[in-house]
Parts: C-alpha cells; structure tokens; sequence
C-alpha cells in the first residue's frame, strides 16, 4: 500500500512518504537495540532454568516440577529473580561505602571558637599631630552565647585619646542580628569612666554592617554611639570601605568639650587589597567635625571644629 501510493503521489508527495518510511525504520532499529540486552538475559535466565540437570547426583538433587499456573515456577533463587550479567554484584566493600557509620553531631552550645579582628591599625596624618590609631574587636564563645570585646583609641604625641574598652555578653536575636549588654571603660587619662552597655548589632539588608549600642554612666550620663560600614568589592581583592559614625549624648560633658545633643560625626574611606582575606594593607581618609554646641565648644579653647587625616595601615583577623 506504501509503495503504491508513493507511485501514484506527486513528487514532493513522495519524497514526504519515503523519508517517514526511513524515520520508521530508525524508530524500530533503535527499539530493537534497547530491548536487546532484556532478550538475551531473559534467555540466559530461562535456558538456564529449564535445562536438563547432569548427571545422577545432579538429578537427584532437583526439586520436584512446580504446580501448573505458578508464573515463578523456573525462579529457584529464593524469590528473588539473579541479577543479569551486565550488572555487577554487590560486594561488602560496595555496602560499607553506602551505608557509612555517622558520627554524632555537636549540639548547639558545646561548640568553642574564638575570632579576633583589628578593622583599623593605622597612622594617621594631618594638620595637627600624626598618630596612630586603633580598632579592636572579636568574640569568645559558642554558637549561641558569646563573650565580645572591643577597644579603641589612638595615641598622639605619646597621649592616649578616646581610648576605651568595652567587654559584653551577646546573643543572636534573628539570623543576622545579635544583642549585648555589658560594661565599658574610658581609659583616657583624667577622663576614666564606666559606663553600663545595651546594643544590637548585625547585618542589615543589603550588607550593612550597623553598630547601636547605648550607655549610661554616673550623674545620669548618657551616650548613644551609631556605626555603619559596607564593603564594596572592585574585584575579588580589592575592596573599598565607607564608613560612618555618629554621637549623641544626652547632657554637657565639659572636660570632654561635648555638649548635649548631637556632637560629633565621623566619615571615612579606605581601599584596601586582601593579600589574604585575613591580611590587607589599605589606604584611606578620615574625616572627622563636631556639630552644634559641640563646634561651639571646640572653637572656644582653640581647637579645631573638624580636622582631616590620610591613614594608611593593615587590616588582620584570625
């Protein structure tokens, strides 16, 4: 019927008729191939089966013919039909790599490690004296409680300057944001104080780092100190650094030349390439103005109301 009517169609008609009498003939020597290797294990099974037993001791061993309608009748494996040739057996070296022994795991808590950071190790220079400057921090602890510390401060002409430090408990309140509370210590020469600690740091939507932490010292003195960073990748290695920080206090703080309310901002810059991310050399500027009262303050005893500095130093963490 195919080849008379491929005699009879037109041309083009045929042409259409021949190629899917090929596409036909691929299709059945493709399913042909695919159900080869079923053909000549079911053979190998079954001829194996049904062959006559050699021998005396071979025909006495045989067991009795099965019951007619048994469809397993052939299967003398213990029910379970042998596996074909193209498949290899299991072995015991096999089983052991698929069912290893696990080990425990630790629960949240037990765990121990320790992170120590110096975000700025730096020399400073401007107008007014050169100096170095540094910024500490790190934690102690678990996967759930944790003992922070911070320090800072900087050295002038062989003067401490808001030098401070400061030792908190810590707990994560959400993924990314953890709460601590603890103490801090002025160490500033004829300005010592202690001040108790409240704050929440962490990760904010799209990966700001933020510092809020209050404090509250004696005479009803009180500071709230704001932080913010973001790490700007412009390649893998170098990154650059914007930061920023505020302070507000809620009463005058003469020996400290503060007034109450806003007094003094803080904004940075700094570039720097991670050799290792553990280790990197940067370079940057600082910029650093009273506000307010506090520019008021400043201008009264001769200091100046904002200065600017380029730093350059090595940003470690281990």
């Amino acid at each position: 019927m195919l080849r008379t009517l491929m005699t009879r169609a037109p041309r083009r008609a045929r042409r259409g008729l021949q190629n899917m009498a090929n596409v036909r003939c691929v299709v059945a020597a493709v399913a042909l191939l695919g159900l080869w290797p079923h053909v000549v294990w079911a053979q190998h099974e079954h001829g194996a089966d049904g062959a006559a037993p050699a021998g005396p001791q071979a025909t006495s061993s045989a067991q009795a013919p099965a019951a007619p309608g048994d469809a397993h009748a052939g299967h003398q494996n213990g029910g379970a039909a042998p596996l074909p040739p193209f498949i290899p057996a299991v072995t015991d070296a096999d089983r052991a790599a698929a069912f290893p022994e696990l080990g425990g795991h630790l629960p949240h808590g037990e765990s121990f490690t320790t992170f120590v950071m110096a975000d700025h190790l730096e020399w400073r220079s401007g107008r007014g004296a050169d100096g170095v400057a540094l910024d500490l921090k790190g934690w102690v602890g678990g996967d759930v409680s944790r003992l922070w510390f911070r320090t800072s401060g900087a050295v002038r002409e062989r003067d401490l300057v808001d030098a401070r430090v400061e030792l908190f408990y810590g707990r994560p309140v959400s993924r990314w944001w953890d709460v601590v509370m603890g103490v801090r210590q002025d160490v500033e020469p004829g300005l010592g104080r202690t001040w108790a600690a409240i704050g929440l740091q962490g990760l904010a939507p799209q990966w700001f780092e933020l510092e809020a932490t209050a404090y509250l010292g004696a005479g009803g003195r009180t500071q709230l100190h704001l932080a913010s960073e973001y790490d700007l990748l412009l390649t893998n290695r170098l990154v650059l650094q914007p930061s920023a920080a505020l302070d507000v206090y809620g009463k005058a703080d003469a020996p400290r030349r503060v007034d109450a309310g806003f007094s003094s901002v803080e904004a940075a810059v700094r570039l720097r390439y991670e050799i290792r991310r553990e280790f990197a050399p940067y370079i940057g500027v600082v910029w650093e103005r009273g506000v307010f009262s506090t520019a008021d303050q400043r201008r009264a005893v001769g200091e100046r109301v904002g200065e600017r500095r380029m730093v350059a130093g090595l940003r470690v963490w281990f």
